[in-house]
């Protein structure tokens, strides 16, 4: 028996993995936009045609989560049904009809030598992404990142473990049907914390990574990783009703922005209440929150002017609930609010209710966050209802991007210099 026949097989690792992603973005870099358009839409055929098992999977991981007992907001971001698998496949969909972002001139001139330039963008190579209990996202992540160019690894945290093996299997199967590398939609969950360690040390490998979940998260990678990170906050997001603002606007948009789905990011946690407004608002807010089923944390003069309110504590004002609970302040005026929001926001999204238009354009300028609103719900800031088609996540950072990431912030520019035999002196 020769000595290759008793060689063990070698054993499959995160770097190794890393590597084949690393390779299979060449491949997919020189994807025409059809192309990449055809995957994408073989990866939504597949993700419909292939509910049944998908759901079973995250089936699996509901029934976990309440054992360990994660938690309804948890519970709520992990959960797939047929409604949300066909979302899922519709906005792979609406990522493969955006404009193809490759190839696009960001800008160029002439130099006075006769040396042609232009700045176009180019896919950033491989993405990782490290999140929490959020199926959505592994989808969401891998559609954005193939439409522009890119390969991905995820790591996709255990609580979603069953619904996310299914999920890659699946987009893994529908690109090799489409013809391309299914090595370019890698996932390292099956090496749990050493997953997610090799995507943050995976410098030469991993080109940018982005993570999406806690602040606990969130911080870990920022702090650990030896690759570029786009840093996606936590939302302590803050609502700020004016002295002009009509009741109806106040009422609908705080109770939009907190009920309609309390578990994500960008749902309100704070709202500031002008003293002006304080004895016609307050009551109408809070009376139509807890008609919702939130509970109301306020301060004296919330309580004085509401019932049923659990006073407010200084760690109401820092907290994003992720639930069905707020926190409510009465402030003496625009400065106060604003000096609220400078102290205890994340720079995720912040909106004004006002008729007022210079309190809304000055809100508007001096508010330092990702999305500034004014008369609108919190609950907008959002790569699909931007125009996105999906988001990789909200970045609250300044570098390289800041808000909703849609295709744009997943790829970075090369310039390309055409010239006719110039020679520098």
């Amino acid at each position: 028996m020769s000595a290759d026949t008793l060689t063990a097989p070698a054993v499959d690792t995160a770097q190794d993995r890393l590597a084949r992603a690393k390779d299979a973005s060449r491949a997919v870099g020189q994807l025409t936009s059809g192309q990449k358009g055809d995957a994408l839409e073989a990866i939504a055929a597949a993700l419909e045609a292939e509910s049944a098992r998908i759901i079973a999977a995250n089936g699996e991981d509901i029934a976990r989560g309440v054992r360990d007992g994660i938690g309804d907001a948890l519970i709520d971001r992990l959960r797939l049904d047929d409604k949300r698998v066909r979302a899922l496949a519709a906005a792979v969909r609406e990522v493969a009809a955006l404009p193809d972002p490759i190839g696009q001139v960001v800008g160029g001139h002439r130099m006075p030598n006769g040396v042609a330039l232009e700045q176009v963008r180019v896919p950033f190579g491989v993405v990782g992404a490290i999140y929490e209990a959020r199926p959505n996202v592994t989808v969401d992540i891998a559609a954005l990142a193939l439409r522009a160019g890119n390969a991905v690894v995820l790591r996709g945290g255990s609580a979603a473990r069953d619904s996310n093996t299914v999920l890659v299997q699946v987009m893994r199967d529908a690109l090799a049907n489409a013809g391309v590398t299914p090595e370019a939609v890698q996932t390292v969950d099956d090496f749990g914390r050493d997953g997610a360690k090799a995507l943050m040390h995976g410098r030469g490998f991993i080109d940018v990574l982005v993570p999406r979940g806690s602040a606990g998260l969130i911080q870990t990678v920022v702090t650990e990783s030896t690759v570029p990170v786009i840093e996606t906050g936590a939302g302590v997001v803050h609502i700020v009703l004016d002295s002009t603002a009509p009741e109806d606007w106040a009422r609908d948009i705080v109770v939009n922005a907190k009920v309609q789905r309390p578990s994500v990011c960008n749902a309100v946690e704070t709202v500031l209440v002008l003293k002006d407004a304080a004895e016609r608002l307050v009551p109408v807010v809070t009376t139509a929150l807890q008609g919702e089923g939130v509970t109301v944390h306020g301060d004296e003069d919330v309580a004085r002017l509401a019932a049923d309110v659990v006073p407010a504590t200084e760690e109401d004002w820092a907290t994003e609930y992720l639930s069905l609970d707020i926190s409510m302040r009465v402030v003496d005026d625009l400065d106060e609010a604003l000096e609220h929001i400078r102290r205890y926001s994340t720079g995720h999204t912040e909106s004004i209710i006002t008729t007022d238009s210079r309190n809304a354009e000055r809100f508007l300028a001096e508010v330092d966050s990702a999305v500034v609103m004014a008369n609108a719900s919190t609950r907008f800031t959002d790569g699909g209802e931007f125009g996105f088609g999906a988001e990789v996540g909200i970045s609250t950072q300044k570098l390289h991007t800041r808000g909703p990431m849609g295709l744009a912030e997943l790829t970075s520019t090369k310039w390309l210099a055409r010239g006719s035999g110039q020679t520098r002196g």
